[in-house]
């Protein structure tokens, strides 16, 4: 899918991985609905950028959220070729600690907003994506790009809850694409390694070093504009459909 012109819904789009691909996709001539919860920032960027963007602060999991914000996107833009699932949250707390067992309303937080979340605007922005036009005899409507993480994978000590969230987002990845088939949608899934968005630049050195050690080569944390890179590419692509892709640097992580 040509990007030029068209459509995106970024959700966790005022920051992080979110911004730099809403970045990306202006540069290719895109219009953007980030969808995010930080409404000051996102102010700031729906001034910065014009009418190319439009802001909704949005609650991904909260289904009318995401549907009011879909509604100002159609009025707005006319339609919604592309959605880049980047919002997600973490947490660290061991399923037994000092304190006794996890608390389950913060795993059912993280798994609401990560897999629920991600899950519920798929869903929606795929539906008003089956209204659009093939640009081509392939059939092509639409392009999701879903974001999990290597800690789906190889999650440390205490990412019991993150890493259930971000695991289910790559199990759905295979089922989604093979259930948008028939409306002409791929869908794909990016799994970052350790990035350097605003919340890990905030962390100490205790904290960023051991992840740079795992990580082989290049030896640092990734750029946001990587990620942009590889989601720009997704788009572009047309084969490339039902593939979660590790985007890390190949770093495996150790247990904590």
């Amino acid at each position: 899918m040509n990007l030029k012109d068209k459509v995106a819904v970024v959700t966790g789009g005022a920051s992080g991985l979110g911004l730099a691909t809403v970045e990306a996709y202006l540069a290719k001539g895109a219009k953007v609905a980030i969808f995010d919860m930080n409404a000051e920032q996102g102010a700031v960027l729906a001034a910065q950028f014009g009418d190319s963007v439009l802001f909704c602060q949005v609650n991904v999991a909260d289904e009318s959220s995401v549907q009011q914000a879909i509604a100002a996107t159609m009025a707005k833009f006319g339609a919604i070729h592309i959605t880049v699932n980047c919002a997600g949250i973490g947490s660290a707390v061991r399923t037994v600690g000092k304190n006794g067992p996890m608390p389950l309303d913060i795993f059912s937080k993280v798994i609401a907003v990560n897999l629920i979340g991600t899950f519920n605007v798929t869903r929606l922005t795929a539906a008003e994506m089956a209204k659009n036009t093939p640009e081509d005899s392939d059939g092509e409507r639409g392009v999701i790009i879903n974001t999990a993480s290597v800690a789906a994978f190889d999650g440390q000590i205490g990412q019991v809850a993150y890493s259930a969230s971000k695991g289910g987002v790559v199990g759905m990845t295979l089922p989604l694409a093979r259930d948008l088939a028939t409306i002409g949608v791929r869908v794909n899934t990016i799994a970052p390694g350790i990035f350097n968005t605003p919340l890990m630049n905030a962390s100490p050195d205790s904290v960023k070093l051991p992840l740079i050690e795992m990580t082989q080569f290049p030896k640092r944390l990734g750029h946001p504009s990587e990620y942009a890179q590889l989601a720009t590419h997704i788009v572009e692509n047309k084969f490339m459909n039902g593939e979660t892709i590790r985007l890390d640097g190949a770093i495996r992580m150790a247990p904590r």
